[in-house]
């Protein structure tokens, strides 16, 4: 009879993991049967010992009892429920291999900027190993792959729930008002004098004249820009209404497309800009947004129909809970 492993109820996305405590404290025993496996009382422990921790901190001593008990069952429910499914992905030969979980880790890494041993740090900081992180992603896996096949697959979405979905969200996909801005920009240190911060503004002046008089913009960028993006010929990218300086912010919204600012005067220096490119507000279409409407919509009715699926497991299977209280 196989024994379930303990399970560290996290999201993949997410950094907090349930402490790991010892179970000496308690007497080791089976809280629940789940078909032909178990869930022991040191298992059932160790998913909930951080939220009994904090329960106990935040609670006057005589309610602890009651909210530790509740706590524990709805760990216990949730054990049951990953045991239920560990169960038919079994049936169903469903695996996860380690290339799965190294790559689901692989992209946690890369989307929060960590090394591995960076990574592993703030997992000990947790009371959490890579190894138990591993073990939750494996399981988050195979149940993404459960419900993909079992569920998500056989959901379907309408043109009628499309629409409707369109119009009672439509403010989300209001596009907001952006400028393509090229930037020159000489930096005037706080403690500069007046004498030397006018000569840096002449020398801008000079520069300002040359893009007047038809130089490239992003040569001139390159040759005396101090700004980030320098090196691209002061190309900022796009950049939305109120996000930059607002002198600076001012001026870029007033300009049309290849206009050239006078020189701007900043807290941080003199600033010359040039608009490349306008992108307007307004609200996407219907098709820009289609597959987007359609995958928020299978992934709700998949959620709905996983907490349906997951009760008629319960129902056609042998569950005994031996928990008291």
């Amino acid at each position: 009879m196989r024994v379930a492993k303990a399970v560290v109820v996290i999201a993949l996305v997410m950094f907090s993991m349930v402490g790991i405590s010892a179970a000496a404290d308690f007497v080791d025993r089976i809280v629940a049967v789940v078909n032909n496996d178990v869930i022991t009382l040191s298992e059932l422990n160790e998913t909930i010992d951080t939220i009994m921790k904090r329960v106990k901190q935040s609670q006057q001593a005589g309610g602890n009892e009651e909210l530790i008990n509740e706590a524990r069952k709805a760990a216990l429910n949730g054990l049951i429920n990953n045991l239920l499914i560990d169960q038919e992905a079994d049936r169903l030969g469903i695996a996860v291999t380690d290339e799965d979980v190294d790559r689901a880790l692989r992209d946690i890494l890369d989307e929060k900027r960590l090394s591995l041993d960076q990574f592993r740090e703030m997992l000990a900081e947790r009371d959490a190993t890579l190894e138990d992180y591993q073990e939750e992603m494996r399981r988050q896996i195979v149940k993404v792959k459960l419900i993909g096949q079992e569920i998500r697959s056989k959901v379907g979405v309408s043109k009628e729930e499309i629409g409707a979905y369109y119009a009672k969200h439509r403010e989300e996909y209001e596009g907001k008002e952006a400028r393509r801005i090229q930037q020159i920009l000489i930096i005037v240190p706080r403690a500069t004098g007046e004498v030397k911060k006018m000569a840096l503004r002449d020398h801008v002046e000079k520069v300002h004249a040359r893009l007047k008089r038809g130089e490239s913009f992003a040569q001139l960028a390159l040759e005396y820009s101090q700004g980030p993006a320098a090196q691209a010929g002061g190309d900022l990218g796009f950049i939305e209404r109120g996000i930059m300086l607002p002198a600076v912010d001012r001026a870029a919204f007033r300009l049309g497309t290849g206009e050239i600012s006078d020189v701007i005067e900043s807290p941080v220096g003199f600033h010359v800009i040039r608009i490349a490119d306008k992108r307007g507000a307004g609200v996407k279409h219907l098709e820009e947004v289609r597959d987007e409407i359609i995958e928020a919509i299978a992934n709700e009715k998949a959620h709905k129909k996983f907490e349906i699926w997951i009760q008629e497991q319960r129902k056609k299977s042998v569950v005994e809970i031996r928990l008291d209280g």
